[in-house]
């Protein structure tokens, strides 16, 4: 059976559609796998695996080399899903050229699909240069981790009505710029659904109300993986982290009881 396979053109029609977009991070062959298989529709290979995978308190020390071999572990267990890939903190801000050469880097070394990169205005020139190329680029506005030490807060974003006016302006010079979608973090519900009625690209929000053309996740967070993180707009499907102790603590029980290996369990 051949497999359809999720472009950025599909995007497009979903939003048209009024069918919702689902996203969820991934970092490695397994799990991206697994979420294929399950009909994800994308799977974003964020600069978060600098918390959930690496332990770091902010998404800034995350490489372009780490992101590379994570989106390379990705794109091996995928078939048909959209593969998007961050651009991490200091590969894309210095200038536009620094800006295409990662974007080039990660498309020939990872075989995803496109990039993400957070901003507005002061990252359309980059934008364009990327997209000229033919490379499919997602923006981020709103609440944009690599910029956590300038907000100084992971609050609400775009409360108050400069702030707002602003990222209404920065979502429709992305869209002209060339963006395929938009993520939108952490903003009021009721300046999402504007924003998302006002694009013909599709928004992907995470912690900005069910009125965006999709959302998103972070996988450690909606698996219950991550104990410590607990957002209002997040939803734990899963609790693994209780379900994987237990497991562990039954393995540590069998062995050293010498309940496991059994006699079936050995050659």
């Amino acid at each position: 059976m051949e497999v359809k396979k999720i472009t950025t053109n599909t995007l497009l029609k979903m939003k048209a559609s009024g069918e919702k977009i689902a996203m969820i991070t991934a970092y490695d062959f397994s799990f991206a796998k697994l979420f294929d298989k399950a009909g994800i529709d994308v799977i974003l290979v964020g600069d978060s695996a600098s918390n959930v995978m690496a332990g770091h308190v902010t998404t800034l020390p995350i490489t372009l080399d780490q992101m590379i071999y994570h989106a390379q572990s990705v794109v091996r267990g995928i078939e048909r899903c959209l593969v998007v890939v961050d651009l991490p903190f200091g590969s894309y801000q210095g200038n536009s050229k620094e800006a295409l050469n990662s974007a080039i880097r990660i498309m020939k070394e990872t075989g995803g699909h496109s990039i993400k990169l957070e901003g507005g205005e002061e990252v359309v020139e980059s934008i364009k240069r990327i997209v000229s190329t033919g490379i499919p680029v997602m923006g981020h506005l709103g609440l944009t981790p690599q910029s956590i030490y300038q907000f100084g807060t992971y609050t609400v974003r775009a409360k108050e009505e400069q702030e707002a006016a602003k990222l209404k302006r920065d979502a429709l010079l992305l869209q002209e710029a060339g963006c395929f979608a938009i993520v939108l973090e952490k903003i009021p519900a009721s300046l999402a659904k504007e924003v998302s009625e006002g694009l013909s690209i599709p928004t992907i929000g995470i912690g900005a109300g069910g009125d965006c053309d999709g959302q998103v996740l972070v996988m450690h967070d909606m698996l219950g993986i991550n104990t410590d993180f607990k957002p209002r707009f997040l939803r734990k499907y899963l609790n693994l982290a209780d379900q994987i102790n237990g497991a562990m603590q039954q393995y540590i029980s069998d062995v050293k009881s010498k309940d496991f290996p059994n006699e079936k369990e050995q050659y």
